[in-house]
């Protein structure tokens, strides 16, 4: 069992819960958080036995954004600290390249959720969250641009228009307009959250891991794929390899023998 500081880790069945971990900061982004979480996201890649993802908050925020603590010293002089990736002159790309690659992950927003604690969750493929969440694209507040692969997953996700309002204006909005938005699917009480979310999770954790996963990963490659050639070459390539695996055949003989499949037995 991996030890993490700013996040927290947990398998659930076929289901890993990704906690982020500093509810006294409300759980802003730190380097560590961003090197803990992308180790828990392709940990539960490389388990055979998870097949869902759900990744939350600790205490009464989703993520504050990244901790912009002791950044002022910079401004009189001293070293600068380190900084996560996602805020270094090169921008990593990890954090959402992780997410795109990595198996289905399902957002619990449960509180305030900005900046990179918004943008992140874009990259997730479902968003949910409680009614008490809160939603911002902050960045122009603090003279910087989006990062996290969000210009990209924010037009994706709520539209162009709603992309446009988001960045250009810094504004804070409540869940029912970020429901309005597009930004997140459904809405549900606080304390219904993270049962929702896993009951989902399960949900998807339930069907052929593989064929799961798959489907996922080209959704994520073909989304802004301009040749639609490509788009279908991959999609017949993918079917053709699913048809040889073990759950495939095992819905053909459910089907042909009336009665609910069994899936992910081979590991």
């Amino acid at each position: 069992m991996a030890d993490y500081e700013h996040i927290l880790y947990e398998a659930r069945g076929a289901v890993a819960l990704i906690t982020l971990n500093r509810p006294e900061k409300l759980n802003a982004w730190t380097p560590t958080m961003e090197d803990e979480f992308i180790a828990a996201v392709r940990r539960a890649a490389t388990d055979a036995a998870i097949g869902c993802v759900v990744v939350t908050g600790a205490g009464r925020g989703f993520c504050a954004g990244a901790d912009i603590s002791g950044w002022d010293r910079e401004l009189q002089g001293a070293a600068p600290r380190r900084r996560s990736n996602m805020l270094s002159e090169a921008g990593s790309p990890e954090v959402p390249i992780a997410l795109s690659q990595g198996k289905p992950v399902v957002a619990a927003i449960n509180g305030v959720a900005v900046g990179i604690g918004l943008t992140m969750t874009l990259a997730c493929d479902i968003r949910i969250a409680s009614t008490e969440a809160r939603f911002s694209a902050r960045f122009v507040k603090v003279g910087l641009t989006p990062e996290c692969g969000s210009t990209r997953y924010l037009p994706l996700v709520a539209g162009l228009p709603n992309a446009l309002f988001m960045t250009l204006t810094g504004r804070i909005i409540d869940a029912q307009e970020a429901l309005r938005r597009g930004l997140v699917e459904a809405l549900v009480a606080p304390g219904e959250l993270l049962p929702a979310a896993l009951k989902l999770a399960e949900e998807i954790a339930a069907n052929p891991h593989e064929a799961v996963w798959a489907a996922k990963r080209m959704l994520h490659m073909n989304a802004m794929e301009q040749d639609l050639r490509r788009v279908v070459a991959l999609e017949s390539y993918s079917i053709r390899e699913r048809q040889t695996e073990p759950d495939h055949r095992e819905a053909v003989r459910a089907f042909m023998e009336k009665r609910e499949p069994r899936f992910n037995q081979d590991g």
